[in-house]
Parts: structure tokens; C-alpha cells; sequence
């Protein structure tokens, strides 16, 4: 198995959007990117751990390629918005691809620079492209929470 990392805004859509998608085998929501050891959503909301809610993905690369996860990635959210989707606001709301490895890297950049060319939008895209630097499990309670309530997105 391998494991995809990303921030799209609130993780609750996001993790619905990727456990649909043929060849993932788990979703989980968390904290990544922050310098704050093991914040809370508490913590993360107060916003200045530096840390954003993503969903970490893990697949089965025979089944499914890191490619169509940053298609995914690109459909589930506005990747022009600056700190925020739809009514969320804050830098824990941002657009970003937290890559495992180099190949990793190269591929969401490459995806990122033909995404911009596309000309889909007529505003920059805000994505910010990153390594992996630390993943921390939000609480259990942000767990499959769309799916826990019969809910297929948390934005009207």
C-alpha cells in the first residue's frame, strides 16, 4: 500500500471524495504540515500552529495511480482560494499536496504546472506543493463524519 496527503479544506468533503475513489483502501483525517506536536482541532482552529486538516489516503498503486489522486485532488475543492473553501476560512483550510517521496513530488508539481496551463480558471492556483513533514490523527469523532451521519458533502 501507499499513502497520499492532502489539504482541500475542510477534511470531512475531502475524505468522502477520496474514499470514493476505486483502489483506496482506507481514508483517515488528521494535522500536517504544523510545528505544534499532536494539536487538537482546538488547536489547529485557533490557527497559529501552522498545521492544516488534510486526509491522508492510502492505495493500492495497482489499482489506482498517484496521478488519478491528484485528479481527485484538483475536482474535490477551488484550488484559487487563498486560506479557505467555501464559507471556511482560516490557513487549516488551504489547498495543499503533502508529498511521501520524490516521485511523489515531481508528479504533483507536473500535475500542478499542467493544471495552471489548462486555463480552467482565470485566477492563480494557490496549491502549494510540499514534503511531507509530520501527519497527526485528528480525533475520532472527524472520522468518516460525513459518512457517520448519512451525509455525502458538508457544502450546499
Amino acid at each position: 500500500m501507499e499513502i497520499a496527503t492532502f489539504g482541500a479544506g475542510c477534511f470531512w468533503g475531502v475524505e468522502a471524495a477520496f474514499g470514493n475513489v476505486p483502489g483506496v483502501t482506507s481514508t483517515c483525517v488528521g494535522y500536517a504540515g504544523g510545528e505544534l506536536p499532536d494539536p487538537s482541532y482546538r488547536d489547529v482552529c485557533a490557527g497559529d500552529t501552522g498545521h492544516t486538516e488534510v486526509v491522508r489516503v492510502e492505495f493500492d498503486g495497482r489499482r489506482v495511480s498517484y496521478a488519478t489522486l491528484l485528479d481527485a485532488f484538483w475536482a474535490c475543492h477551488d484550488p484559487t482560494q487563498v486560506n479557505r473553501q467555501g464559507p471556511d476560512r482560516g490557513y487549516q483550510y488551504r489547498s495543499v499536496i503533502f508529498c511521501e517521496n520524490d516521485d511523489q513530488l515531481e508528479a504533483a508539481a507536473e500535475s500542478k504546472r499542467l493544471f495552471e496551463a489548462s486555463g480552467k480558471f482565470q485566477r492563480p492556483i494557490a496549491t502549494a506543493v510540499e514534503r511531507s513533514r509530520s501527519f497527526y490523527l485528528a480525533e475520532d469523532y472527524h472520522q468518516k463524519y460525513l459518512a457517520k451521519r448519512g451525509m455525502a458533502t458538508c457544502h450546499v
